[in-house]
């Protein structure tokens, strides 16, 4: 790929992310990661827009057997249109094959079947592939030691998708999903897996006060993983941790009780926390 064809891609790699967390949060890194996580964002949108608007569910499994085969022909050297963008990252950062593959992995979960109040283990699974696997791919770009990045992905991946399933409990309901784990339903005493019927249970807030304690504790673990690291190698994980937090915080205040307004990204924490951790 040419030079003018590599900054092509990379000003339409931050085109998509701009407008997101996640921009602000790569934008206080160097070019050369910045560009580097801008090409794994761009390939995650990707593989999730075709989990989510890729036709019938037989065109989104084919869609991603598609990508499945572009990470294999990048790895072989021979990279197709799609996934040549990511070629210089994996060469640079070392990316392994399985975490990409993870990645759709979990979108081809969503692709299979509408997930309604999976169990523990599957609800786990399905946050490895679609959040620690993404944390795992970040960690190597970010420089986070090896001994300590497998750990940060982990705990740090879990806090945000659990930020997010007990966030955005209405609009997975509004496309017939239910990320709740049967376990935690069936304790409050909900037996239902219908998203709708679950949303508006007034048992749901013994549902989602657990799993509001587990996404606290994975933030604490992640908080305390990136204190044995130097401070440059953790700055886009502690924005990244220090936003969803406080969003974590924010739904937990509003409540799980129906009617439940859309909690958003505050954008006063967002500010403060660029500052803290992005200049200083």
């Amino acid at each position: 790929m040419s030079a003018a064809s590599q900054a092509g891609v990379g000003v339409a790699q931050a085109a998509q992310a701009a407008g997101s967390s996640f921009y602000a949060g790569m934008r206080i890194l160097p070019k050369p990661q910045r560009e580097a996580m801008y090409a794994v964002y761009a390939f995650c949108r990707a593989v999730d827009d075709v989990a989510d608007e890729g036709g019938t569910r037989e065109e989104r499994s084919a869609g991603l057997q598609r990508w499945r085969d572009g990470i294999d022909a990048l790895y072989a050297g021979r990279p197709t249109p799609d996934t040549a963008p990511l070629a210089e990252a994996v060469r640079r950062y070392g990316l392994r094959r399985e975490d990409f593959v993870a990645v759709i992995d979990g979108m081809a979960m969503d692709a299979a079947e509408d997930i309604r109040a999976p169990d523990e283990a599957k609800l786990d699974l399905y946050c490895d592939r679609v959040a620690s696997a993404v944390g795992r791919l970040s960690v190597m770009i970010f420089g986070v030691s090896e001994r300590n990045g497998p750990g940060l992905a982990h705990h740090l991946g879990r806090a945000l998708q659990k930020t997010n399933i007990l966030r955005d409990i209405d609009e997975d309901a509004a496309m017939g999903r239910l990320y709740l784990p049967r376990e935690k339903l069936e304790a409050a005493g909900i037996h239902s897996t219908d998203p709708t019927v679950v949303a508006a249970d007034p048992a749901l807030p013994r549902v989602c006060a657990p799993i509001v304690q587990e996404a606290r504790r994975h933030f604490a673990e992640a908080q305390a993983i990136m204190a044995r690291e130097p401070r440059r190698t953790t700055r886009a994980p502690r924005l990244m941790g220090a936003v969803y937090g406080a969003v974590l915080e924010a739904t937990a205040k509003r409540g799980f009780s129906a009617p439940r307004q859309r909690v958003r990204k505050p954008k006063l924490k967002l500010l403060i926390s660029f500052v803290r951790h992005g200049l200083f």
